[in-house]
């Protein structure tokens, strides 16, 4: 299996960035490890040897990107609006940095936003706020909303709201989508995981509501128990991705 290490100081982000690429040929897979997870975390968890058989049929072609979560949403000592800037500056990171770089290694026309937890949030995110850039959605154990307070998780905003926060809260903005982002929404290949014990399962559920009144077709796929960890992940990846 081709593997490939990559890094580079980003000029969005001030500092070097670091990501792995696994196969050579296929649908180009954008991947987001879990909160504060790194870019080596796919690996570690063995989901590259779970989807080892498209790898090595050129089917898919990896990009596992690091995390700056602790930077942004996680860094509770920071004001909020210094968190969603600094999220906002990890999207122009993948929007002109690593998106450019996967389409100059490979011309597949399909490009893959796929993430695990917290990961399954910045792939939904950043695929619902630039449909024309991706063919198919593919999150795990996902949160959809960073201002919930779920059972132990919080408000990752502590209650601020600007338009910034809106804008990257896809339950909260997904209503009013409309325009030609709809329209390329309604071509997306989208599929969503979670388990039925898993906390963000009624959010989950929300966002399919959503997507179905916006006549966006999708599928919502629940597992039993939890299914939230590389145990279950592993499984999911072959049917899935």
């Amino acid at each position: 299996m081709n593997r490939e290490y990559h890094r580079w100081h980003s000029p969005h982000l001030g500092r070097d960035m670091e990501l792995l690429v696994f196969g050579h040929a296929g649908a180009k897979v954008l991947v987001f490890p879990t909160r504060d997870g790194r870019f080596h975390e796919y690996e570690d968890l063995r989901m590259t040897e779970a989807l080892r058989h498209k790898l090595e049929a050129g089917q898919l072609q990896l990009y596992c990107v690091d995390s700056i979560d602790w930077e942004s949403f996680y860094c509770h000592w920071a004001h909020p609006e210094g968190r969603i800037q600094r999220h906002q500056a990890f999207e122009e990171y993948l929007l002109n940095e690593v998106l450019p770089l996967m389409a100059s290694k490979n011309g597949h026309p399909c490009t893959i936003a796929h993430g695990l937890s917290f990961g399954a949030f910045h792939a939904a995110n950043i695929a619902f706020r630039h449909p024309h850039l991706f063919q198919k959605l593919c999150a795990f154990s996902g949160r959809y909303d960073p201002t919930l307070n779920v059972e132990s998780f919080r408000d990752l905003l502590d209650g601020y709201r600007n338009e910034a926060i809106y804008y990257h809260s896809p339950a909260q903005y997904l209503p009013g989508l409309d325009g030609w982002r709809l329209e390329a929404l309604r071509r997306m290949d989208i599929v969503l995981v979670i388990g039925r014990e898993d906390p963000f399962l009624d959010n989950n559920r929300h966002i399919s509501r959503i997507l179905w009144e916006k006549g966006v077709w999708h599928a919502l796929h629940e597992w039993d128990e939890r299914a939230h960890s590389g145990y279950y992940w592993r499984r999911m990846a072959p049917l899935y991705v």
